[in-house]
């Protein structure tokens, strides 16, 4: 529980100093609203939009460099594990959840007279920018969130819907788990020029594609991710000699933490996938 208080006196500390010489300025940054976040998509929009002191703490998961973007940049920031007392006694303004968030310790902590402000999972790439500028409310930094939001939309405004002739690519994870329509990997693989199999095969959301239709189906490109450190069997499946040629023909693409979250860094994701895209057509022609 004392965790937090040193930081949160300190904060406030610099502030006083501050306006003894800049006057207005550190009045404006002082009226701020301070928010705990729980929730790994809401950590990485309040790194890119928040100012430091804003941040009070950030989800467990904020350093994890396989699960966030933003891994580096967290690690100046607390970090809290989702229970509720430990982030009533922090004191912020305001906290960020998402959708899925623990309904229990959201209850509480809107009881106790706390502001909860809760993001759905981002299933399009076209739900980013509102995102982006929700974000902006409630952190009261709309400018900077207009800024971002605008890159999102000028970039998406160009992409083209891939036709009958584009390449397959098909989502291949853990225990065969893979990803239909609605979900934002297939926007991110389509915005970069693939067609998604599963999506084509009728998949929304996400389910599980067997090993035996996937051979059978033959995409052009497998979609997987790095295999985690020490042994899973759910992980085998991605690597059975039937689709072993997908790795050896430099025909997989592994996702990233870019993937994971809608944010403005997601369209790099798409531009790590063109380039692969790119690499691939390329390497065909020359053979």
């Amino acid at each position: 529980m004392s965790v937090f208080r040193p930081i949160s006196d300190l904060a406030r500390l610099i502030l006083l100093v501050g306006s003894l010489s800049v006057g207005p300025l550190a009045v404006q940054a002082a009226d701020l609203p301070r928010v705990v976040s729980m929730n790994l998509c809401t950590d990485q929009l309040v790194l890119l939009l928040a100012e430091p002191e804003q941040i009070v703490s950030l989800s467990r998961l904020a350093t994890d460099a396989r699960s966030s973007s933003l891994a580096e940049q967290a690690k100046a920031y607390p970090q809290n594990s989702g229970g509720a007392e430990e982030i009533f006694l922090s004191a912020p303004d305001i906290l960020l959840a998402g959708t899925y968030s623990d309904k229990t310790t959201l209850a509480i902590l809107r009881g106790l007279g706390l502001r909860v402000e809760q993001f759905p999972i981002t299933s399009a790439l076209d739900q980013i920018p509102q995102q982006i500028r929700q974000m902006g409310e409630i952190l009261q930094q709309q400018s900077k969130a207009d800024a971002r939001a605008a890159e999102v939309e000028t970039y998406l405004a160009n992409v083209a819907v891939p036709d009958s002739t584009a390449p397959v690519a098909a989502f291949y994870y853990p225990n065969g788990y893979s990803l239909g329509a609605n979900t934002l990997g297939h926007d991110i693989i389509t915005a970069a020029g693939f067609r998604n199999l599963t999506k084509e095969l009728g998949m929304t959301g996400s389910g599980t594609l067997d090993l035996e239709q996937l051979v059978v189906q033959a995409p052009d490109v497998l979609i997987a991710s790095p295999r985690y450190p020490g042994g899973s069997r759910s992980e085998e499946i991605m690597f059975h000699p039937a689709i072993a040629h997908y790795a050896r023909d430099k025909k997989l693409i592994y996702s990233s933490a870019d993937w994971v979250c809608g944010t403005p860094i997601t369209l790099r994701a798409v531009k790590d996938v063109i380039r692969a895209r790119d690499a691939i057509i390329h390497q065909e022609k020359n053979q």
